[in-house]
C-alpha cells in the first residue's frame, strides 16, 4: 500500500474533480478493470507513406495498478486517467505495431508537478521489452494538455499487450494521461512462409538484424554471477494432441502424440504469426515458442513432466561472444521419432534419476533406470548450435543446423546459435518397468523447436547472458 500526496488543481471547475480535491489515499497493489474493449481510432494513413496511426484512449485499459479517470478539459471531452505515481501502471491489449515495426508513439499528458518523471511504453509485460519512454515536465496544471513524442523507438512487430509503466523520484502524483497514439509502418508487405522444404531466410533482412543485434550494448555484469553462458525460460505442459506443425503442417491427427510445452495454441495449423498472436505458459511471457516432445506412457497410462520443464538456451563453443539470437520462425528437431534400438555406441538412451537416492538400478532389460522414491526419471534433449545462416527449415529439419567440431562451428553452418536444450522430470518414484513413448521405444526420444520469441527479449539476453559467458535467471538478469 502506498499513501499519495494531496493534488489541488489551479481550477477545480477546469480540472473537473468537483468540489473537493482527492487526498491521501491507499492503493490496491492491483485493480482489474471492466473497462470494455479497446478504444481506438485509425488515422487515414497515405499512400506514399502507407503508415498506420492507432489511437488509444488511456482510460480504455484492460487492467491497471493506482489510477483513476475523471471527466477532462482536454479538447474532445471525455475522461483522462490521474492520480499516477512512480510504479504505477497501465495495461493495453492487442494493440497493433504493424509488419515492420511501430515507428512513432505520442502521449497526450498535463502535469503541475515539479518533480517530474517519464512514462515508459513496454510491450507484453511491465518489465518487456522498452518501445520508447516520454519525458514528463509540468504543463502548468493538471488540465493543461501537451503532447510528447517517445524518445529512442525500439522496433517491434505484430500485435501485443502494450503498458504505460510510470516512474518518477518522488512519491506523490506526478500526471495525467488522455491518450497515446502508435504509428505503424505498413509500407512492407510479408510473402506468404512456405510450410515445408528449404524455407529461407530473407538474407537482407537477417544481415541487418545480425548488425543491429552486435551493435547493442550488454547490460553490465553485477552481483558476481555463475560464468557460464547461460539463460532460460520455465515452461508448463500445455495440452496433448496428434499433430505436429514442423512435420505435417496442416494435417491434424496425422502425428503420434505429443505433450505441447510453452505456446498454447500449438496445433498442426501452427505458424508464427499464430504462435506470435496466442498465449504461452513460459516465464518469462516474452518466449512465446513452441516445444514438444512424444507423450510418455508407464504402464499404458500418459505422465506428464511435473515442476516445469526448463529450457535452456546457452554455448558450448569455445567463443560464446559470436552467439547471435535465432531468426523469428526458426525451426528445428532433435532426436529420432524412427529409432527404436540402442545406438551402436549405447548412447540412445539418456534417461537418469535426479534426486535423493537417485537410481537404486535397472530394469530387467536394462533399458530404464529405476528411480528411488525420493528421485525424479529425468531427460534432456540437446539441439545443435550451429545454423548455415540461410534457412529457418530443412526438409528433415535437421539439415540446416549441425553441431560444433573442436569447439568452432564449421564453414558448412558458420553461424553460432544459442544451444538449446530441454529438461524434464516425471513425478518422483514413478514406475518405469515399463515405460513408452507415443513414437515407441525410449530410444525414439527427441523434440521440435518452433522460434516465436520477442526478438527484443530474446536478443538482450544472448547479448548479456550468452555473449558475456555469464549465468542468467528467467527474467534476464544475474
Amino acid at each position: 500500500m502506498k499513501s499519495r500526496h494531496t493534488r489541488t488543481a489551479a481550477s477545480p471547475t477546469a480540472a473537473g474533480r468537483g468540489p473537493t480535491s482527492r487526498g491521501r489515499r491507499a492503493v490496491a497493489a492491483l485493480i482489474l478493470a471492466a473497462a470494455g474493449a479497446l478504444a481506438v481510432t485509425v488515422g487515414p494513413s497515405s499512400a506514399a507513406s502507407a503508415a498506420e496511426t492507432v489511437t488509444v484512449q488511456a482510460e480504455s485499459y484492460s487492467a491497471q495498478s493506482g489510477a483513476g479517470t475523471e471527466n477532462t478539459a482536454d479538447t474532445g471531452g471525455g475522461r483522462n486517467v490521474g492520480w499516477l505515481a512512480d510504479g504505477d501502471w497501465l495495461r493495453y491489449d492487442d494493440v497493433n505495431l504493424g509488419l515492420t515495426g511501430a515507428h512513432k508513439a505520442t502521449l497526450r499528458l498535463a502535469s503541475a508537478s515539479s518533480a517530474g518523471g517519464t512514462v515508459e511504453l513496454r510491450a507484453d509485460s511491465r518489465t518487456g521489452p522498452l518501445l520508447g519512454t516520454f519525458a514528463v515536465s509540468s504543463t502548468g496544471g493538471w488540465q493543461t494538455w501537451t503532447t510528447k513524442t517517445a524518445s529512442s523507438m525500439t522496433m517491434a512487430t505484430g500485435r501485443h499487450t502494450v503498458y504505460l509503466v510510470l516512474r518518477s523520484p518522488q512519491a506523490g502524483d506526478f500526471v495525467n494521461l488522455n491518450w497515446f497514439t502508435i504509428t505503424a509502418d505498413e509500407s512492407h508487405t510479408m510473402p506468404p512462409m512456405p510450410t515445408a522444404g528449404w524455407i529461407p531466410v530473407d538474407a537482407a533482412q537477417q544481415a541487418a538484424d545480425t548488425a543491429a543485434f552486435f551493435a547493442l550494448t550488454p547490460e553490465p555484469i553485477t552481483d558476481n554471477p555463475v560464468r557460464v553462458p547461460e539463460f532460460h525460460a520455465l515452461c508448463q505442459v500445455s495440452h496433448h494432441l496428434n499433430d505436429d506443425p514442423i512435420v505435417a503442417p496442416n494435417q491434424p491427427g496425422a502425428s503420434h502424440n505429443h505433450t505441447f510445452i510453452g505456446a498454447t495454441t500449438t496445433n498442426a495449423a501452427s505458424t508464427f504469426d499464430s504462435l506470435k498472436a496466442g498465449g504461452t505458459n513460459c516465464n518469462p511471457v516474452e518466449d512465446k515458442s513452441a516445444y514438444w516432445v512424444p507423450t510418455l506412457y508407464s504402464n499404458g497410462k500418459a505422465v506428464d513432466p511435473v515442476g516445469g520443464v526448463i529450457v535452456y538456451y546457452g554455448s558450448s563453443l569455445q567463443d560464446p561472444s559470436r552467439v547471435q539470437p535465432f531468426p523469428e520462425g526458426f525451426r528445428m528437431i532433435a532426436g529420432n521419432a524412427k529409432q527404436q534400438t540402442d545406438t551402436p555406441d549405447k548412447q540412445g538412451n539418456h534417461f537418469w534419476c535426479a534426486g535423493i537416492g537417485g537410481a537404486t538400478g535397472r530394469t530387467a532389460d536394462g533399458v530404464m533406470p529405476i528411480c528411488a522414491p525420493t528421485a525424479q526419471l529425468t531427460y534432456q534433449l540437446v539441439f545443435p548450435q550451429c545454423w548455415d545462416g540461410k534457412h529457418l527449415d530443412s526438409p528433415d529439419h535437421k539439415a540446416h543446423v549441425a553441431n560444433p567440431v573442436s569447439g568452432s562451428c564449421p564453414t558448412t553452418h558458420p553461424v553460432a546459435i544459442p544451444h538449446l536444450s530441454f529438461v524434464f522430470s516425471y513425478p518422483h518414484g514413478m514406475d518405469t518397468t515399463n515405460v513408452t513413448l507415443a513414437s515407441g521405444s525410449t530410444f525414439s526420444m527427441h523434440g521440435d523447436f518452433f522460434n516465436a520469441w520477442e526478438p527484443a527479449a530474446q536478443a538482450q539476453r544472448v547479448r548479456t547472458c550468452i555473449n558475456q559467458s555469464a549465468k542468467c535467471n528467467a527474467a534476464g538478469g544475474f
